[in-house]
């Protein structure tokens, strides 16, 4: 395959990024989240090439994003609480796991032959583009290799998947910094991964959501043991360095990268994945990252989900 191309977030490199897919191309583009790995999710062939690409295991399903509320209640079945919920956050960092409508169209690998469909409305202008230009639902993982750091500039996903994918809209850096929540209401709620909208915004509409979800046999993206994981080994809720350690703080204090000096777990949401790169730069081959500790509220429960999986051995 040629190089991969990067096209502009305007009107003519939309066009051309929906042309792409089209045509059973790979494209990816940012969302407020990470850049998602875009292929029609209703073409076998194009869903076959997101998971060649990626490395991704077969078993594990993708999120179908969309453009609109309408395109979502084509592909799954959405009762009176998955549209209040639909209507609180969306468009949003939020994926919904609903059952899976008969004549969805769906490749059955966006579902992993599953009778759910997750599905997502983004609220970033230039997937929305993307998603209206396109016409359909783009079935988008991450635009990384599978298990590692995910991406949020179109620079990490050129890193991951140059030559692999036919192009990368290039829309900055994401302002969210975490995938999306994914709630599941295919039964009772429950929260299959933490991530850009707090559980805590969602047990307020909803009550007590219950934590859902297999590694072994995933309903839902980044359920893996393993995932989101650098070269270096990682360290979590360090307090002190050992010698050699690359130090990523949170809060005040020394650190070699800090995700927030102030605190602040929007913005340390917003650094992790590139910070996490820049760690691992710094440590080379065989050396360790020693992560600050982060409070697991809030955001805090999405970065700390991240932080363990990236951290989790590794088979």
């Amino acid at each position: 395959m040629p190089e991969t191309l990067r096209l502009s977030a305007d009107p003519d490199g939309i066009a051309r990024a929906a042309a792409l897919l089209r045509a059973g191309g790979l494209v990816a583009f940012p969302t407020e989240t990470v850049y998602g790995l875009g292929g029609d999710a209703a073409d076998d062939r194009a869903v076959a090439r997101i998971f060649e690409a990626k490395g991704r295991p077969r078993f594990n399903p993708l999120i179908a994003h969309v453009a609109d509320l309408a395109m979502a209640e084509r592909l799954a079945v959405f009762d009176d609480w998955a549209r209040a919920v639909a209507a609180a956050f969306w468009p949003g960092p939020l994926t919904l796991v609903l059952p899976l409508r008969a004549d969805a169209g769906l490749s059955p690998l966006v579902t992993a032959e599953l009778p759910t469909v997750a599905i997502r409305l983004p609220a970033h202008p230039v997937a929305q583009a993307l998603l209206r230009a396109f016409g359909g639902p783009l079935a988008a993982p991450s635009a990384n290799p599978s298990g590692k750091v995910s991406p949020t500039r179109a620079e990490h996903v050129v890193e991951g998947l140059s030559g692999r994918i036919e192009a990368v809209v290039d829309g900055g850096a994401c302002a969210v910094g975490v995938e999306s929540t994914i709630l599941g209401l295919d039964g009772a709620p429950a929260l299959l991964r933490p991530g850009g909208v707090p559980v805590e915004a969602l047990e307020a509409l909803l009550g007590a959501i219950a934590t859902g979800g297999d590694a072994k046999k995933p309903n839902a993206p980044g359920q893996l043991a393993s995932h989101y994981a650098p070269g270096a080994a990682v360290r979590l809720n360090a307090v002190a360095v050992h010698p050699g350690e690359v130090r990523l703080g949170f809060g005040p204090g020394a650190a070699d990268l800090n995700l927030s000096p102030a605190g602040d777990l929007v913005q340390a949401a917003a650094n992790l994945f590139h910070m996490l790169r820049q760690a691992d730069a710094l440590a080379g081959p065989g050396g360790t990252i020693a992560v600050a500790p982060v409070p697991e509220a809030g955001l805090g429960r999405a970065i700390n989900d991240r932080l363990r999986r990236a951290a989790a051995p590794r088979g």
